[in-house]
Order: C-alpha cells, then structure tokens, then sequence
C-alpha cells in the first residue's frame, strides 16, 4: 500500500511540475529548459524553514513564493531575449542554481539537507499532491478560457501583433513566469518533506528535460495531454525495468517520435483521431 502512494505521490507532483512548465511553454510560449531549479528553490526554502523549527505551512507558503519571485527576474530577462537565447538564459538559471547548492556549507554542499521533518504520513502527503494537482489542473482549463489565457495565447503567438492591440506582453510574460514556477516551488516544498532528504543534482537538467518530455509528449498547451503526459512518464519506469535502466534514453526517443510524427502530442494524436472518425460518420451519413 505505501508503494502505491509513493507512486501516486511522485505522479501528483511531476502533473504540477509539468503544468506549471505548460503555462510558461504552452500557454504562454517562453522556452524554459530550467523549470527543475525552480522546484530545487522550493525544496530547499522549505527544508531548511522546516529545519529551523518553522511550521510547515509557512515553509509551504515560502518554498512556493521564493521560486515565484526568482520566476519574475527570469521572466524580466525574458523581456530582452526570446526563443533560443531564452532557452539558454533559462538553461543557465538552472546551471546556477545547482553550482550554488553545491558551494554554499548552508545548503549542504554535495550531501544536500538531510533530516527534515515529516508532519505528514504518506496518505497525508498523497492527498496533498494529488489535491494540488488537481485544483492546478482546473486552474489551467478555467485561465485558458479566460481574458488572462487569451492574452497568453496572444503574446505565444506574436508579440508584436499583440502588443499593437494593447496586450501588456511584458505584464503576461513576468505573470506566466511566476504561476509556472511557483507551481514547482509548492512541489518541492512537498517532495522534500516526503522524503526528508535532497541533494542538489537531483534538481538539474536531466530533471528539467524530463519535466519537458511530459509536457512535449502529453502536448504542449493541452491540459489534459499534459496530465496525461506526466503519469505517463512517471509510470513507465515503475512498469518496465528497461525504462528505468535507460530512461534517458528512452525519454528522448519519445521526444524525437512526438515531434516527428505527433507534434502536438498525444493530445493532438487523439484529437486527429476524434476528427477523422466524425468526417468519416458525416462522409456516410451525406
């Protein structure tokens, strides 16, 4: 039974790492290829708020917030830079962010923050994730309707139209960075507490690029795709040993398949599917 909720725990999580990286990627359309250091920024403000004898729903509040805020420098820098220089620029935050936990005694250097309090059981941890993830996913359908979603799509789709029509793209973009990366710093926060230990490279780019599979795969901008996408990925490696083995290696040949013969995911997949079966329907019903 604790494995099951281990597993449905990490699913949760990767779902809210994976649609906080679709709002800045997906709906917004900033290449982010640094989302992992977020969620390092949550895990480590939490862990060490709840070493210093802080409660948990403050260290929550500031594992969730301080990544927010640093996700606003990033989305500033993205103000000056797009497409593949924010890429790099993003890529480098991460790079960053490993080097210093690596460096500084009060982060643990290698050995990371050991011995962090748990104030949950499993199941507790379990609903957490999952309840997250959930409302974050409800969040996600509900602003892609909205004004704020429009603007989004708007300023993914051309800047400069969008700012001609008096779209504040510097206000979405600044706004798309601190959902999306405060989205990652509340699982961090999380993930700490439930295995009570981290290490910086755990939060690196392999951790990045994964998070990035699960939204390409799943279908950049679908909601639903990207849940999809996330449990997907976290799944595989528990079902088949071979994933485990050589999971990078099995991530990007399912990165280069998606993007050769499914560029819009497995939500676009089945949405192609849906639609060629209703022309179908009408084609004999004509």
């Amino acid at each position: 039974m604790d494995y099951y909720l281990s597993v449905a725990t990490f699913a949760a999580l990767n779902v809210i790492l994976a649609l906080g990286l679709n709002l800045i990627t997906g709906f917004c359309g900033q290449i982010s290829l640094g989302h992992a250091a977020f969620y390092g920024m949550g895990a480590y403000t939490g862990a060490l708020l709840s070493v210093a004898g802080w409660p948990f729903p403050v260290a929550l509040v500031a594992g969730t917030l301080v990544p927010g805020l640093a996700g606003v420098l990033v989305g500033l820098a993205a103000l000056r830079v797009r497409e593949d220089f924010l890429a790099i620029v993003t890529m480098g935050v991460g790079f960053v962010f490993v080097g210093t936990a690596r460096k500084l005694p009060f982060l643990g250097g290698e050995m990371g923050v050991s011995r962090i309090p748990s104030v949950l059981d499993k199941s507790g941890y379990a609903l957490l994730a999952v309840g997250a993830a959930l409302l974050l996913a409800l969040f996600s359908l509900h602003l892609r309707r909205s004004w704020m979603g429009r603007a989004f799509a708007g300023v993914a789709e051309d800047e400069v139209a969008a700012r001609t029509i008096g779209i504040d793209v510097a206000g979405y973009k600044i706004a798309a960075f601190f959902l999306g990366t405060a989205a990652a710093g509340f699982a961090g926060v999380v993930y700490a507490h439930l295995t009570q230990l981290i290490v910086p490279d755990g939060f690196g780019f392999v951790q990045s690029i994964t998070v990035l599979a699960m939204v390409v795969v799943g279908g950049v901008g679908s909601t639903a795709g990207v849940v999809v996408g996330a449990v997907l990925l976290t799944l595989m490696p528990e079902l088949f040993r071979v994933v485990n083995d050589y999971k990078l290696l099995v991530y990007g040949g399912l990165l280069l398949l998606v993007m050769r013969f499914s560029p819009l995911g497995l939500a676009g997949l089945v949405t192609g599917l849906v639609a060629r079966r209703v022309a179908r329907r009408r084609r004999r019903h004509a």
